[in-house]
């Protein structure tokens, strides 16, 4: 069974290091708690926690060093003690973007497909009145995942490319994730407030 490597305090402090942009924070607060909430629907309750800090951490060195995203994390992820398992499940969402390290679990999948749908979804809940997710419906979602040039620094081909890997349609993926965003969208907020405001 997977552990998380560090305390979610010292996890956050990582993040906060290297993460200086509300925006970047609130992405990776996002991510924490759409992978937590995964991990409970499909059954991995006891591994939730790592799960979590997986999609906390996942994105770590993207805003000082994007040129070496997911590469540049290895270093400091081991730096901050953080075992080697959780180094790869952290790393291999970059697979075919900016690492070769290939997603193989059911978690590192996950995270692929959500990772970059997180983003289109919290793009389109900021043009609808509510700026939630609350009241969005997967329809709504699938007109703007068409429209290429809505959010177009989210890649449609990442998203597609992780339904298939998890072996679900596209339909599938976009629903789950629009109701983990939907579940989980207060506790981002009250997160989001604590770490930013």
């Amino acid at each position: 069974m997977h552990t998380p490597s560090l305390s979610r305090e010292t996890a956050l402090e990582l993040l906060k290091t290297y993460n200086k942009e509300p925006f970047h924070i609130q992405h990776a607060l996002t991510v924490e708690a759409v992978m937590r909430w995964y991990a409970e629907q499909l059954g991995f309750t006891e591994e939730a926690d790592y799960w979590a800090q997986v999609g906390l951490l996942h994105d770590l060195d993207f805003e000082m060093y994007p040129e070496e995203h997911c590469v540049k994390a290895q270093a400091l992820l081991k730096q901050a003690g953080v075992a080697d398992d959780m180094v790869y499940s952290i790393c291999c969402h970059g697979y075919g973007i900016c690492i070769d390290w290939e997603p193989k679990e059911l978690m590192e999948n996950v995270l692929f497909a959500a990772d970059e749908l997180t983003g289109l979804i919290g793009a389109a809940a900021l043009m609808r009145p509510s700026k939630s997710t609350k009241d969005m419906e997967l329809k709504s979602l699938k007109k703007k995942f068409k429209d290429k040039k809505f959010a177009a620094g989210c890649s449609r081909d990442v998203i597609k490319a992780g339904a298939d890997r998890l072996g679900w349609e596209l339909d599938e993926l976009l629903s789950k994730t629009l109701a983990a965003m939907q579940a989980m969208e207060d506790h981002i907020i009250t997160e989001y407030n604590q770490q930013v405001g």
